[in-house]
């Protein structure tokens, strides 16, 4: 089991993170990994939502598919791989610090079936210095808007 939180500070309004993080067409632009998503149900996102994508991790090819199951409006977002070499639930609490500053936590854990369980360790590192990468690449986009 890997299990894997990282959080930041930005500098811009809750509702503002919360569009832009939520989006999954937006991923690939702040999430170093992924290549590419597509929508697998009709937009908006909301609880249910399904999306495929395409990364690249620790060398290897990855495709899997995301379901979203718990969404609060602001507040946290939590999906799920519904298949894919490694299962996967990811989850996003954005807190209000002040009015033009927000944390954003980001939780990933699963088991990675795909890969061997004894680099485990090292992929929970690894996990852990690609999110912290990601969210500093968030906070530039965001506040660069």
């Amino acid at each position: 089991m890997v299990d894997v939180t990282t959080d930041i500070i930005i500098k811009r309004p809750l509702n503002r993170v919360f569009e832009y993080a939520s989006n999954p067409e937006k991923a690939p632009e702040w999430y170093v990994n992924i290549k590419s998503v597509e929508w697998k149900s009709s937009k908006p996102l909301t609880l249910g939502s399904r999306f495929a994508f395409k990364a690249q991790f620790l060398g290897r090819q990855l495709e899997y598919t995301y379901e979203i199951v718990e969404l609060l409006s602001g507040q946290k977002l939590v999906m799920r791989t519904a298949d894919g070499p490694f299962l996967m639930e990811t989850t996003y609490v954005w807190e209000k610090i002040d009015n033009n500053t927000t944390r954003m936590t980001l939780r990933n854990r699963g088991n990675p079936t795909g890969f061997s369980k004894l680099l485990a360790p090292f992929m929970a590192f690894a996990m852990k210095k690609a999110n912290q990468k990601d969210l500093a690449r968030l906070k530039e986009i965001i506040e660069r808007q």
